[in-house]
């Protein structure tokens, strides 16, 4: 703190800017603007920005920068503050059905699909759902993602209760959407990726709530999979400021995923390995949601070795569709169960053992690594610093051989589907952390 500060943005976010830094009780931050965009501009192009003008005020843009970090402050620049959700209007006066709709959809609160209005009876009815209070802190998230961030948005037990009516779920899905909550994982991030996100559910719940695991598990199929998966938009919309366009949603195209995300059910009864839960510390019986985020996923019939004519090469088969993927966020193969058995008959008698297989057979060379968009955005400043395996594949020779992923943990396996053809899907995802379910009891 004290340290005179200039945040420079491409004018592309000069809007999202100050809209957010309004809200943030700082009106007159000092931002300087520069020409956008700056990715795949070359140094010389970049240069040129620096000592041109700013396009938001045509004054030079250096000059801008150099008064920012000189002036004294005034009073207007040292206001602070932040904002929490709002729970919406306590009352409503009498109206129709049809204009309540257009009132929570013109403010914002919804996905722009029809919602279920969360009258007072309607949300008393889903905190039954969970033995927390109403009033009870459930977590922090922002739009920006992480909870510690400065435009965190502190929610309660009630508010989520209210985003799930909304969705149209059930009281007994309530523990699941407050452990995804409180994870502080958001499922609409201000990036300008097109990102998609998911979570995974395990434990006993799964055939409780008659989650889809089997036929169809991906679809819309199963109440508990579509609206918990719907109201985790909702929520994230509501109680973290996120997915406002141009404010604190900037994806270039967005993400179809983003209406109800990717929610997931682990078919363990038809699994030929121990369950992901049991993998990251927790017991069978346990009931655990796991949060995952990437760029999307996609069907994998069309993999070398899909077995045209002979026995299915799956283990080849994905290591073909990892090749598309970006290492930052790994891979996640949702293992169709005949697939599964298939490789555990092949020696795969772990994931484990089938992670590795993935870790040391998906590779690329040091140069296509270092051509990609993403290593030089996100691994390049940590190889600067020393990080591993990042410092090392920036110093290799342009030929040399090295993992598409920098870590065997970047890779997750899950068995999911019904048995009925031995097709399985791949997402550029990465594994996030995992929440007790129970806890929310």
């Amino acid at each position: 703190m004290g340290v005179p500060t200039c945040p420079v943005v491409t004018v592309a976010f000069k809007q999202e800017c100050k809209t957010n830094a309004a809200k943030r009780g700082m009106p007159t931050l000092r931002l300087v603007f520069s020409p956008h965009p700056v990715w795949g501009k070359s140094p010389d192009q970049l240069w040129a920005y620096m000592n041109g003008p700013d396009p938001a005020t045509d004054k030079p843009m250096m000059q801008e920068v150099i008064g920012a970090l000189t002036r004294p402050l005034s009073d207007a620049d040292k206001k602070t503050g932040k904002e929490t959700p709002s729970v919406g209007p306590e009352k409503f006066d009498a109206d129709t059905p049809k204009n309540l709709q257009e009132f929570y959809r013109n403010n914002g609160y919804t996905d722009f699909l029809p919602i279920i209005i969360p009258t007072e009876e309607a949300v008393d009815e889903m905190l039954k759902g969970t033995s927390h209070h109403a009033d009870e802190i459930a977590g922090k998230l922002a739009a920006g993602g992480g909870t510690e961030a400065f435009a965190a948005w502190t929610f309660t037990v009630k508010h989520v209760a209210i985003s799930a009516v909304m969705a149209g779920a059930r009281p007994e899905y309530m523990p699941i959407l407050l452990a995804m909550a409180s994870s502080g994982y958001i499922s609409l991030i201000s990036s300008t990726n097109d990102l998609a996100y998911g979570a995974l559910i395990n434990g006993p719940i799964r055939n409780k709530l008659n989650l889809n695991f089997g036929i169809g598990a991906l679809g819309p199929f199963a109440q508990a999979n579509a609206t918990i998966g719907r109201a985790w938009t909702l929520i994230s919309k509501n109680l973290g400021n996120a997915g406002v366009p141009g404010e604190t949603y900037m994806g270039d195209m967005g993400n179809t995923l983003n209406y109800i995300n990717l929610i997931m059910a682990e078919n363990e009864e038809a699994s030929p390995w121990e369950p992901f839960h049991v993998q990251h510390g927790f017991k069978k019986d346990e009931n655990v949601v796991s949060m995952f985020s990437g760029l999307g996923i996609s069907a994998g019939q069309v993999g070398k070795g899909s077995g045209v004519g002979g026995t299915p090469h799956f283990d080849q088969q994905y290591v073909d569709l990892f090749s598309t993927f970006t290492g930052f966020f790994g891979a996640l193969l949702l293992c169709e169960p005949i697939c599964a058995q298939s490789l555990k008959e092949q020696g795969y008698d772990t994931k484990d053992k089938l992670i590795d297989y993935f870790y040391k057979n998906s590779t690329q060379t040091a140069k296509e690594y270092r051509d990609r968009n993403w290593s030089y955005l996100f691994e390049y400043g940590q190889a600067l610093k020393g990080v591993e395996p990042f410092a090392t594949w920036y110093k290799l020779p342009d030929d040399t051989v090295i993992p598409k992923f920098p870590h065997p943990n970047r890779i997750s396996v899950v068995v999911i589907g019904g048995s009925t053809d031995p097709v399985s899907q791949v997402a550029n995802f990465s594994y996030s952390r995992s929440v007790s379910i129970d806890k929310w009891m």
